[in-house]
């Protein structure tokens, strides 16, 4: 029930946000990290979710990867993707925030940032809305103001996408019509 009431009590910003800031590890990602034999790290990333970022960016909205990790496949996924902004090694969120708005020209009120642990907190107050994936740590669950269905790595970031699509109207007709890359 908590979780429709987020969503409910936000049915007015949701149409507003223009800037969408993914934590990496646990949200892109099922939060497991893989090494491969000359010590690289490897990570898997939900195909639904790369998706549902293509739908964003070509419905407008910016997306940007923020992970206090290190780079590497998530430089790559972001490229293929076509995210602008890949920040990664960031140790102090709020910081890095309030740097993309001045780069960007936009506001915390229009941002909204999803994470799922103790060190996403750190964006409560910075954004317009925090949000929480299902299996997010439960002090970030508590304190967001939305929490989605779906896992970190598990189309989180795809539920995300097809809520803020509904809410400016344009998910019915994608559902109608289908989908073609424009990038062709």
């Amino acid at each position: 029930m908590q979780h429709r009431y987020g969503w409910w009590c936000q049915r007015d910003l949701l149409p507003r946000i223009d800037l969408v800031v993914l934590d990496v590890d646990g949200v892109l990602t099922d939060g497991g990290l893989w090494h491969g034999p000359e010590g690289e790290l490897i990570k898997r990333f939900d195909v639904r979710d790369g998706m549902g970022i293509k739908l964003l960016l070509q419905a407008g909205l910016e997306v940007v990867f923020l992970s206090g990790g290190r780079g590497g496949a998530t430089n790559v996924r972001a490229q293929q993707l076509g995210v602008r902004h890949c920040l990664v090694g960031v140790k102090d969120k709020p910081q890095a925030l309030r740097g993309l708005y001045d780069q960007l020209g936009r506001g915390a009120e229009t941002t909204l940032f999803v994470g799922d642990d103790l060190n996403d907190l750190a964006a409560l107050g910075q954004v317009g809305l925090l949000v929480a994936t299902a299996d997010a740590t439960p002090p970030l669950r508590r304190q967001a103001d939305a929490v989605l269905l779906r896992r970190g790595g598990a189309g989180a970031v795809r539920e995300l996408a097809e809520r803020l699509l509904r809410a400016r109207g344009l998910w019915q007709e994608l559902c109608c019509q289908g989908w073609r890359d424009t990038n062709d």
